[in-house]
Parts: C-alpha cells; sequence; structure tokens
C-alpha cells in the first residue's frame, strides 16, 4: 500500500461513525458493508479540500480500485477540484469503470464542466452509450445538471427517452431527468409522457417523482397523475 493510501485510510478512520454507517448502508444495497468506513459527506468534503492542495494527490487517483466506499466518495471530490477541463473529464473517464454504487455515481459533478458546456455535452453522448449502469447514469446526471437551464435544447430530451436498460439505476435516473424536466422545461418535457415516450415503468416512476416535486404546481399535478400507464 503506498504512503498516500495508507494516509488517506487512516484519516477516513478516524472522521468514523458507526450510525452514520449503519444508516448508509441501507441505502446502498449493492455495497458491501464491510467497505464502508461510515464517514459523513461534510468531513468528506472538507478532507478533499485539504488534500487536493497536495502533490501527492495525482497519485491518489492513479490507485484503482479503491478498497472502501469512502475512498471512492473522496476520490470523486478530488476531481471536482480539478480546474483544467480535459484533464477533469479525462480523470471522470479513469474513474467511471470503478463506480459500484448510485451514490458515488450522483455526488460527482466537476464545476469546470459548466463553463464548457457543448465540450461536455459531446462527451456525455458517449457516456449514454456505455454498456456500464454508473456510466450511463452518470451522463444522465450530467444533462439534468447542466442543460436543463439555460443550456437546454429540446432535442436532449430526446436523447434520454432513447435510452433502453434494465438496470434499476438506470431507469430510475432517467425518471428523475423527466420529473426534473416537468419542473423545469414543462412544456418541452410533457408531451414525453402524454405520448408514453419512456418504458412504462420509467413513465410511471417520472410521474411519481413529478409529483411529489414542489417545484410542479397543483394543477400540473393534477393532470399528471392521470397521464400514468396501467
Amino acid at each position: 500500500m503506498s504512503i498516500i493510501e495508507e494516509e488517506v485510510q487512516h484519516r477516513l478512520f478516524e472522521l468514523q461513525d458507526l450510525k452514520y454507517k449503519e444508516f448508509a448502508c441501507k441505502l446502498m444495497p449493492t455495497v458491501n458493508p464491510e467497505t464502508v468506513i461510515g464517514v459523513r459527506t461534510p468531513d468528506l468534503r472538507k478532507l478533499a479540500r485539504e488534500f487536493s492542495k497536495r502533490p501527492e494527490v495525482a497519485e491518489f487517483l492513479e490507485i484503482l480500485p479503491h478498497r472502501y466506499y469512502e475512498e471512492n466518495n473522496l476520490h470523486g471530490f478530488l476531481i471536482e477540484t480539478i480546474r483544467d477541463y480535459d484533464a477533469a473529464v479525462a480523470a471522470v473517464d479513469e474513474f467511471l469503470p470503478y463506480i459500484d454504487n448510485w451514490a458515488t455515481c450522483d455526488l460527482i459533478s466537476p464545476k469546470i464542466f459548466k463553463k464548457h458546456q457543448p465540450e461536455l455535452y459531446e462527451k456525455i453522448k458517449v457516456w449514454l452509450l456505455s454498456d456500464q449502469t454508473y456510466t450511463v447514469r452518470f451522463g444522465v446526471g450530467m444533462l439534468m445538471s447542466f442543460y436543463l437551464d439555460d443550456a437546454f435544447r429540446p432535442e436532449i430530451l430526446e436523447l434520454v427517452a432513447a435510452i433502453r436498460s434494465e438496470e434499476y439505476y438506470v431507469r430510475m435516473m432517467i425518471a428523475w431527468y423527466f420529473a426534473t424536466a416537468l419542473a423545469k422545461q414543462y412544456e418541452a418535457a410533457v408531451p414525453y409522457i402524454q405520448e408514453q415516450r419512456l418504458e412504462k415503468w420509467t413513465h410511471n416512476k417520472a410521474i411519481q417523482k413529478a409529483v411529489e416535486s414542489y417545484r410542479i404546481g397543483d394543477e400540473a399535478k393534477a393532470y399528471l397523475r392521470t397521464l400514468k400507464a396501467k
């Protein structure tokens, strides 16, 4: 084990909270509880800020796969601190095949991506074609984060609606994406629900999440309820 890996693990165990570990494990059925230390997210972010200033961080980012769930999350937070777009994309590409759960997947959102939306959009299209669950989920998550406001284009909805997967964590992200699209771009998104352009389970889950959203008005919620697939 390298010195930086040993130090990271030591610091993570110093921050261990066993009650939080128990809580976190219940939310992540795909993760082996033995690989979860039990470190709260704010503590991990703080640690990432500290380690990001050190030269050894490059060495840590090359150590894959990691042993612990929190090492993976720290890895994700360290990627977020990369200020060069190409380097950030390369680090994400390197890391995505090793992600094995929704929580690690969803926490990564490099700030530099917002300044490079045209290039990122082309990269996302590649991620969506992957046969790996969390690479596809990450791609949809990036579309949800960066392309439902000022950078929105109607064809992006088509891109997500065209995804077909048997994977629960992909289908759930598509549902979440469309629920968010209904909140932010209702007129463009609602035809996809009216015309049942999504798979039945995903369609109904998108409606459920939209109805649970405080960002969607009561009238729209009432209408969406009538569109559930039986």
